[in-house]
């Protein structure tokens, strides 16, 4: 856990006011890839405007649960729903609608590296949501602006350190005005000083009302951030409740058990 997880910076006084927000609803939703089952027919159901921070050991199912949602993987049975509309099998431009309502911030920045900051972020604008260079260019020097970055606009990636990698790729996610923003361990690559400036960012956006998905690590921000947390492995829901109940009294003994290991690392009478 990072003491001081959400000092002031450059990036913290970001209004992100303007964004929209849908639901998300995961009606029986189950993912295997031959025989391995990776998600047993989950349900869900994410309000708009809320964050819900989705917790679990590695290899729990906690990152295909959220990259199901935009179809970066497939459902293998089941249904999610978008405000309503179910998503399962879109292709061509429902897709690409869809993924456009729906942003997504990667665990590697996944940046390209002979782009700059700025074109990281026009590039998706004018090639697949029809911009033109001036539009894009004055959207994405107002989006580096919001995290904090706009001195760093023509600055190649090798170039920035992580943490401002990781918030131009929440720029990038956020230029098409995304209903939806998921994210997927966006810490665990940074070093520990310069996990704060991240999660700084998306303290504030998570106060914009955006709907918001966190697959994390960091206990402190599900505890002060989220507005419900999500317990997942073996690829079931095992527990959902408010951080206050989750943290101060889990309901399944699995949950107990990761808490333990995960909140008192050097201090388990039974690890597992």
């Amino acid at each position: 856990m990072v003491s001081g997880l959400f000092s002031r910076s450059a990036a913290s006084s970001a209004d992100f006011s303007h964004l929209q927000r849908a639901s998300i609803e995961f009606r029986k939703a189950a993912k295997s890839y031959g025989d391995h089952q990776v998600l047993n027919g989950v349900d869900l159901q994410i309000d708009p405007g809320e964050v819900v921070a989705i917790l679990g050991p590695s290899g729990s199912g906690k990152s295909t649960l959220i990259r199901l949602i935009n179809q970066l993987e497939s459902l293998s049975d089941g249904e999610i729903l978008i405000d309503g509309k179910p998503t399962r099998q879109l292709t061509g431009s429902a897709l690409r609608q869809l993924r456009s309502r729906v942003g997504f911030v990667f665990q590697q920045f996944n940046l390209y590296a002979h782009l700059t900051a700025q074109e990281n972020i026009t590039l998706a604008l004018e090639r697949v949501h029809g911009w033109d260079k001036r539009a894009a260019r004055a959207r994405a020097l107002a989006l580096l602006r919001q995290v904090g970055l706009e001195e760093k606009a023509q600055q190649m990636p090798a170039q920035l350190s992580g943490g401002q990698q990781q918030r131009v790729a929440i720029a990038r996610a956020l230029a098409s005005s995304p209903q939806i923003i998921l994210f997927d361990e966006p810490t665990s690559a940074l070093d520990p000083e310069m996990i704060g400036e991240v999660l700084q960012v998306m303290k504030d956006l998570a106060h914009s009302g955006i709907t918001m998905v966190v697959v994390t690590h960091e206990m402190q921000f599900a505890r002060e951030i989220a507005d419900r947390v999500v317990f997942i492995d073996g690829g079931d829901i095992l527990e959902v409740a408010p951080p206050a109940e989750f943290f101060a009294r889990p309901q399944h003994a699995r949950t107990r058990r990761f808490l333990q290991k995960v909140l008192n690392p050097l201090h388990q009478e039974n690890p597992e």
